[in-house]
């Protein structure tokens, strides 16, 4: 797009259904047959492109010169799609749309009255807010009368709310024409042969509209690509972010769980169960580019932990009343033969999964705090906290812990 907008190019594609002489028109308008045409459905197969050379010294009806800057390198692009009624037509069509939210003036191809397919795909086309043109192509296969008639029911009914008459034009790209020749031994017969495109409307249109618009039309819809492309990369940037920091708190959980499984000192439990929160916040505040220190992770962690208040207190008494009997049994084991070891682990795998409950608490309410920029906004911590807390699924996060954790004790 940057390479397009200094070489000043200017890309317009042409849309329609299948027969309505779409590569035709574009031919017309190149005067030459570079895009491929057939009597057969479905001859562009895949979006052909040619450089239409403007010659500033053509002269129509007053327009006499392409406003481009750097007029001498100036080029404009002419794009042939799919119909997008062909076999296969999801894939062309959503193609088709792809092509229209990049590109500058879409010239949107008919050969007759309207029909739903086509009101539809014009409209999805309109959202993409380009400028466009409706082209009545084939008019010479109509009498002037039904010409006419056809032109004011689509412009006064079908599109009315699409488009502006400005914006629709008749059009006749390869026209058919009878002659009558005289063979040899003075007999009539009559032929039919192309005629010359009548195709300057369309042409006077495109260029009123690159006059118009000039650099500005480029650099406009360069913009709104780049921004629609930033967003799709912002996008994606929080969906990685997202996968990231769920990676490490699972990380963080089994951690937690393990260490206070496996620990059968009281204390030790605690502070272990405390220097893991902290170091789990620390890394989220890495990932989520909000600087922070260890006093600052301390601090966040403490007015989570109050903010949390019964929920911090049981898992404290639970984890103070499990690691004491645990503490007891493993101390009982060499006395009954290793036969009390069966309840610890069973204490241990709760004991651990209670803990790994909390810190998946704990890290919830950190990454919401730091995707809404290290604040907790007009609510205030205890509001956010009990929020998220109202929509854990504590019971399926604890049997998860707990599993996990039971299938790690037995391998170690």
């Amino acid at each position: 797009m940057l390479e397009k907008l200094e070489q000043s190019v200017v890309q317009i594609a042409a849309f329609g259904m299948v027969g309505r002489g779409k590569s035709s028109v574009l031919n017309a308008l190149l005067g030459q047959p570079i895009f491929q045409t057939g009597p057969l459905h479905g001859v562009t197969r895949t979006v052909d492109h040619a450089n239409w050379q403007v010659n500033p010294d053509d002269t129509y009806q007053g327009v006499q010169r392409l406003a481009l800057s750097g007029l001498g390198n100036s080029q404009i692009q002419l794009i042939d799609t799919p119909g997008i009624d062909e076999i296969d037509g999801k894939t062309r069509e959503l193609m088709a749309h792809e092509m229209a939210r990049q590109v500058d003036l879409i010239l949107f191809i008919i050969s007759g009255d309207m029909t739903k397919v086509e009101y539809q795909a014009l409209s999805q086309l309109r959202e993409a807010g380009k400028p466009m043109i409706l082209a009545f192509n084939k008019i010479d296969q109509y009498p002037e009368a039904d010409r006419l008639a056809i032109y004011h029911k689509i412009r006064d009914d079908r599109v009315k709310e699409l488009l502006s008459p400005d914006e629709i034009v008749m059009v006749a790209a390869s026209p058919l024409i009878t002659e009558v020749i005289q063979k040899e031994g003075g007999q009539l017969k009559r032929q039919r042969k192309r005629g010359k495109p009548q195709i300057e409307a369309l042409k006077l249109k495109i260029i009123e509209i690159l006059h118009r618009e000039g650099k500005s039309l480029v650099a406009l819809n360069t913009m709104l690509y780049a921004s629609e492309v930033n967003e799709q990369i912002v996008d994606r940037k929080l969906i990685i972010r997202e996968e990231a920091a769920n990676k490490l708190i699972q990380k963080a959980v089994m951690t937690k769980a393990m260490a206070i499984a496996l620990n059968p000192v009281t204390v030790v439990d605690l502070l272990t169960g405390a220097v893991v929160d902290v170091a789990m916040i620390l890394a989220l505040s890495h990932l989520y580019g909000m600087a922070m220190t260890q006093q600052g992770a301390i601090a966040l962690l403490q007015k989570i932990g109050v903010s949390m208040g019964g929920i911090s207190g049981s898992e404290f008494l639970a984890s103070f009343g499990l690691s004491s009997l645990k503490g007891l049994l493993g101390l009982a084991s060499p006395i009954t033969g290793g036969i009390s070891l069966v309840p610890y682990f069973s204490i241990a795998i709760t004991q651990g999964g209670v803990a790994g409950g909390s810190c998946y608490a704990i890290a919830q309410v950190t990454k919401k705090y730091l995707a809404n920029g290290a604040s907790w906004g007009p609510e205030g911590p205890k509001t956010v906290v009990k929020s998220i807390l109202l929509s854990l699924d504590k019971t399926s996060i604890l049997n998860r812990i707990k599993w996990e954790l039971g299938s790690k004790l037995k391998r170690s």
